[in-house]
């Protein structure tokens, strides 16, 4: 059932019962049907968000051309077992207005400091703001028992977590694995944007970040040695530019010289030709992100 208003949203909300909920910016794939899947197997209803969230774009990104299919993600949602799906107005969510240019915003913002500055922050600076504003108010709409993310995010999914515990929201958050393509790449929106030779230069950082991976499975714990098995196999490949290689606490972010018992977020992003590409692993995570 598609619910393109926040009081038609509101209004069906007693009936859906245990819910589990998954948020997305359209343009789906087998990740997100993997989450929504997941969903459907742990909560008796589910509900899916399509919103393409103007907070996280600054200008000169990607929001005017970013993807939109929302009759085939519809399809798909429905295919996947998603019995609702939330498709607000940019006008009802930020009823205040929204521009791209931070200073000139109008209204409520929610940032998660500490957890928003470093990894894709450094590249990004505004994106963790839009991703918790618009995650809070989703929330506050939706009011779930549950929430679903995927690991590819890894980032994302601490910030989330943090926002739950800080701003004592009674949601569960679940991260899903990272779905890949057969050659390795994260399935991604943005997928589509890679030219045939981009999408073979990318496969580097999963590359790159596998290289790491298989050294900690060995027992390397130093960062200097997992750094370099990452970033050496990243910039063999000519055809990208390396952003960064982030070797981080799996809860405070904190950049690691030593994995310890709590392990690690091993992150990259690339940028080719035509895109930006981000990935990670775990190494050593106990339960996971």
């Amino acid at each position: 059932k598609r619910l393109t208003s926040i009081p038609a949203f509101r209004a069906e909300r007693p009936k859906m019962g245990h819910l589990g909920f998954v948020p997305t910016m359209g343009n789906l794939h087998a990740g997100h049907v993997s989450l929504v899947e997941r969903a459907k197997r742990e909560c008796e209803t589910v509900a899916a968000s399509i919103f393409i969230n103007p907070a996280q774009f600054a200008r000169g990104e990607d929001l005017d051309k970013y993807p939109r299919t929302v009759e085939e993600d519809i399809e798909k949602l429905k295919r996947a077992g998603c019995d609702y799906v939330f498709m607000p107005s940019v006008a009802e969510m930020y009823p205040s207005g929204i521009t791209l240019d931070i200073p000139d915003q109008q209204g409520t913002f929610i940032e998660v400091r500490g957890k928003s500055h470093q990894m894709e922050g450094i590249i990004r600076p505004h994106f963790f703001r839009g991703v918790a504003t618009i995650v809070a108010k989703l929330f506050n709409v939706t009011t779930p028992n549950v929430a679903y993310f995927g690991q590819k995010d890894a980032q994302q999914c601490v910030v989330v977590r943090n926002l739950v515990h800080d701003l004592l929201y009674d949601i569960k958050i679940v991260v899903g694995e990272t779905v890949r393509e057969p050659d390795g790449l994260a399935m991604s929106s943005r997928n589509g944007y890679l030219s045939p030779s981009d999408r073979e230069a990318g496969l580097c950082l999963y590359r790159g970040l596998s290289a790491a991976q298989r050294l900690f499975a060995q027992g390397v714990r130093d960062r200097a040695r997992l750094h370099a098995a990452a970033t050496d196999a990243i910039n063999a490949e000519p055809r990208v530019k390396l952003q960064y290689v982030s070797l981080a606490h799996p809860r405070t972010l904190e950049e690691l010289d030593t994995v310890g018992p709590d392990g690690a977020i091993l992150a990259g992003a690339i940028q080719t030709s035509s895109t930006r590409l981000i990935d990670n692993v775990l190494l050593g995570v106990p339960d996971g992100l």
